[in-house]
C-alpha cells in the first residue's frame, strides 16, 4: 500500500498539504477524478485563491475534470465566498475551491463545495474517499468544456450590498483599515467598504503567495500594523482577513483587535435585536459563553457543534438557522449563504456601527458580558502523541464538568472552561480557555500548558 493510500484523505476543511510532498500530482488528478464521479450532472465552477502554486495546481484539476467528461466554469482567482456563491447562484452541482486558507505559503489544498454552495457533508467526503481508493472514474469518452465567467465578484457584492443598509452605512462616512494579508480578499474588501462610502486605508491588500505581510492567518497576536495604522489615521475599525477571505478578524477605534467569536457574539447580539428575531445560533463548542448569554437575552437557541465550518454550516442548513459562527473568525450569515464569509461580515460590522449612530466601536463591545480568553498551540506531529495528549488532560484534575463532543472541553465552573483539541489540519495540538475571572484563567492556563507541554516532551 503506497504512502497516500495509508492516511486519511480529508481533514478539517477540505484535502491539504504540502504541494510537491503532501499534495502531489498525482493526488490532486485522483481526487479531481473522484469528485467529478461523485458530483451530480452539470457544470463545475473552479476557483483558486493567490498562493504560488494555486494556478498550477487549478490546470491539473480542470485538466482532469475535464477527461471525465465534466463540463467546467472558470471563475479565476477569488475568496472561497465568492466561488461558493457561484456554486449556489449560478445553477453549478459543485465547485472546486483551491485553496489552504490560512496555512503556510508552502501548503495547498481542494475544498469540494456541494451544490448548494456549502462544503460537502462529512458522509460526502467518505464517499469521495471511497472513489479515491477504488480509482473509481467515469466511462464517458467525451472530453469536457471549459466557459470562462468574469462578473462573480461584482455580482457577489451586489448581492451584499442588497443585505444591508447602504445608505446607513455611507451617512456615516466611516474610516476603515483593511488588512487583507496579501490575500486574495484585500482587493475585494478594500472594494466593498470603498463603495459602502467609507475612506480606505489599505494594509497588505496586494495578492502575494509568501504572505510577506503578517501572514495568512489573521490572529489577535499578529495584528500590530493594523491596530498601529488604525490608531495613527484616526481610523472607526479594521479589519484582517485570513488567506482565501472567508474569515475576518476586527479591531475598534483604539486598535484593540477582537477574538472572531466576540465580534460574532456582538453581531448575534445585534442582528437578534433588529433583524432576525428568535432564530438558532449555530456555532462550534469552543466558541465564547457570551454566544450564549445574548442568545438567551434574544430569546435565541444554540445549537453546538463539532469544531470545524462544515459542521456549523451544515448544522445551519438542517436547522434553517440564519446566524453561525467559529470562534476563528469566520462568521455564517445565511441570508446569503450559509459559510462563512469575511466581506459580507465586514458589511454586517459596518451597518451595526451606523445603527448605534456616534457610538464608537469599542463602546459598542462593551455592550457584550465580559469574559477573558486565551488560545494557543503546540506543535504535535502524530495522531498517537495527540490521543496520549488528550487522555491525560480528560484525567487531570477535578473538573465540574467534562464534554467530549471534540476534544476535551473541562469545566472549571460554571464560568470557566479549558479545551484541549488536536487540529484538523495541522500537526498541532489547539488549546482554548475562558473565564469571568482574570485570575482564575491564568493559573488553569499555566496548568494546562504545563501538562500539554510535559506529556509532548514525554513523547518526543
Amino acid at each position: 500500500m503506497t504512502r497516500v493510500e495509508s492516511r486519511a484523505l480529508f481533514g478539517t476543511n477540505g484535502v491539504r498539504g504540502i504541494f510537491g510532498t503532501d499534495l502531489t500530482s498525482e493526488i490532486i488528478i485522483r481526487l479531481s477524478k473522484s469528485l467529478a464521479h461523485h458530483f451530480p450532472q452539470g457544470i463545475l465552477a473552479v476557483g483558486f485563491d493567490g498562493r504560488i502554486s494555486s494556478p498550477i495546481i487549478s490546470r491539473l484539476v480542470c485538466s482532469a475534470l475535464n477527461s471525465e467528461g465534466r463540463d467546467i466554469r472558470l471563475v479565476g482567482q477569488l475568496p472561497t465566498p465568492c466561488l461558493q456563491y457561484a456554486v449556489k447562484y449560478g445553477n453549478c452541482s459543485g465547485g472546486l475551491m483551491i485553496t489552504a486558507s490560512h496555512n503556510p505559503p508552502e501548503y495547498n489544498g481542494i475544498k469540494p463545495i456541494a451544490t448548494d454552495g456549502i462544503e460537502i457533508s462529512r458522509e460526502d467526503e467518505s464517499k469521495v474517499q471511497e472513489i479515491f481508493y477504488s480509482n473509481a472514474h467515469s466511462s464517458n469518452n467525451l472530453m469536457g468544456r471549459e466557459f470562462v465567467e468574469e462578473n462573480i465578484v461584482e455580482s457577489y457584492m451586489e448581492t451584499i450590498y442588497g443585505l444591508v443598509d447602504v445608505e446607513k452605512i455611507r451617512d456615516r462616512k466611516f474610516k476603515i483599515v483593511v488588512d487583507g494579508g496579501n490575500g486574495v480578499q484585500g482587493p475585494v474588501g478594500s472594494s466593498l467598504t470603498n463603495r459602502l462610502g467609507c475612506e480606505v486605508i489599505t494594509l497588505n491588500c496586494n495578492i502575494d503567495g509568501d504572505f510577506p505581510g503578517r501572514g495568512p492567518e489573521p490572529t489577535v497576536d499578529n495584528l500590530k500594523s493594523l491596530s498601529d495604522a488604525v490608531i495613527n489615521a484616526g481610523a472607526d475599525l479594521g479589519v484582517a482577513y485570513d488567506g482565501d477571505g472567508d474569515r475576518s478578524i476586527f479591531c475598534d477605534e483604539k486598535g484593540q483587535p477582537y477574538p472572531g467569536d466576540k465580534t460574532g457574539a456582538l453581531l448575534t447580539k445585534y442582528l437578534l435585536d433588529t433583524k432576525h428575531l428568535n432564530t438558532a445560533v449555530v456555532c462550534p463548542i469552543n466558541t465564547t459563553v457570551a454566544v450564549s448569554i445574548v442568545a438567551k437575552e434574544g430569546k435565541a437557541n444554540v445549537v453546538f457543534t463539532k469544531v470545524g465550518s462544515v459542521e456549523v454550516s451544515r448544522e445551519m442548513a438542517k436547522s434553517k438557522a440564519i446566524l453561525g459562527m467559529e470562534e476563528n473568525g469566520g462568521f455564517m450569515y445565511g441570508k446569503l449563504n450559509e459559510v462563512r464569509d469575511g466581506a459580507m461580515t465586514t458589511a454586517l460590522v459596518l451597518e451595526m456601527l451606523a445603527t448605534y449612530s456616534k457610538v464608537s466601536f469599542s463602546n459598542v463591545m462593551n455592550t457584550l458580558p465580559r469574559t477573558f480568553q486565551f488560545k494557543s498551540k503546540f506543535p504535535c506531529p502524530t495522531k498517537t502523541i495527540a490521543l496520549k495528549v488528550m487522555n491525560k488532560v480528560h484525567g487531570h484534575g477535578n473538573p465540574k464538568k467534562i464534554e467530549t463532543l471534540d476534544g476535551i472541553k473541562a469545566w472549571i465552573d460554571d464560568e470557566t472552561w479549558v479545551m484541549v483539541r488536536p487540529s484538523g489540519t495541522e500537526p498541532i495540538i489547539r488549546l482554548y480557555a475562558e473565564s469571568t475571572d482574570k485570575n482564575l484563567l491564568d493559573s488553569k492556563v499555566n496548568e494546562y500548558v504545563r501538562l500539554i507541554g510535559q506529556e509532548l516532551t514525554t513523547n518526543d
